[in-house]
């Protein structure tokens, strides 16, 4: 087999790797679903964004993101959570249709594996339509943690010859626990159940938080000043009583549709090349006021 290696995804790469992974991805959907635009809705098939150039670029900034390289030949992805020393979980992994088959796909886990001799753990999903995912997570060693409609979870666990940190805690079951004046900086929780969590006068400062389920979460007194919100869906989410003084806050390739502003200061608000249809200001078409505007300008 030939060569391959697994170099660090570089932003320049990303709309190359976001034509391998639309491809790649609009092919499993054509092979499962039998087409690309299935009124089935298969998140593990056609990932959010995989077909966005934007999508791809945030993930080479945020998450663990390599490039797989065929001798000199970019083929494909692999894209990794890692939380901690001992755990991982496989994101997504893509190969150009054009080169599956070759056992490309066996050796990039090799590969990552490799690269990450620490971790105990590692788990990822998948579609349980894609029956050649099942049998190749399978063969690699992985075993089946739960299955459903839509998804099969996976778990890999290599012992490489090293112990637990005492600082590991896995399996654990801590409902009801509170913990009051805890140093837990640096730590990091992952397939984990914090539903119901209270956090209260906490120092989040520089904490990441991904592929998180916050249905129905209170945000309240919060200072999220420079943070930074990105591929995040907030379908009936309600800003009230928020300050966005000091400095300005910017939506960029956004669909905000439906929204409502309703007694806010939205002085020196610009907006630019943006689809208005439909947007009303205090009941008034914006659109007509533009064309109006226009008319009166010539």
């Amino acid at each position: 087999m030939a060569q391959i290696k697994l170099l660090q995804a570089r932003l320049d790469d990303a709309e190359q790797l976001t034509g391998i992974m639309k491809v790649t991805f609009n092919e499993e959907a054509l092979r499962w679903l039998g087409t690309v635009d299935s009124p089935i809705v298969d998140y593990n098939i056609q990932p959010p964004g995989y077909d966005s150039v934007y999508s791809t670029s945030y993930m080479i900034e945020e998450l663990t993101y390599y490039k797989i390289m065929l001798e000199d030949q970019l083929v494909g992805g692999v894209i990794l959570t890692m939380t901690g020393k001992r755990f991982g979980r496989i994101d997504r992994i893509f190969i150009h249709p054009a080169y599956q088959g070759q056992g490309l796909g066996s050796e990039v886990i090799r590969l990552v594996e490799k690269a990450y001799p620490s971790v105990t753990t590692w788990d990822l999903e998948t579609s349980p339509r894609q029956k050649g995912n099942l049998h190749f997570y399978e063969k690699m060693g992985f075993e089946r943690t739960f299955e459903t409609e839509d998804e099969v979870g996976y778990i890999k666990r290599n012992s490489n010859g090293m112990a637990a940190s005492e600082h590991t805690f896995e399996s654990v079951h801590l409902e009801d626990a509170t913990f009051y004046q805890a140093n837990l900086a640096n730590s990091a929780f992952n397939n984990s159940t914090l539903a119901g969590t209270h956090f209260s006068n906490i120092n989040l400062r520089e904490s990441k938080f991904q592929n998180i389920n916050f249905r129905e979460t209170l945000f309240a007194d919060l200072n999220l000043s420079g943070s930074r919100v990105k591929h995040v869906d907030m379908s009936g989410v309600e800003f009230r009583d928020t300050s966005i003084e000091g400095a300005p806050v910017s939506f960029e390739r956004c669909e905000l549709m439906g929204t409502n502003f309703t007694r806010c200061k939205m002085g020196d608000v610009e907006i630019n090349a943006c689809d208005i249809s439909g947007m009303k200001i205090d009941g008034v078409s914006v659109e007509e006021l533009l064309e109006v505007y226009r008319m009166v300008k010539k």
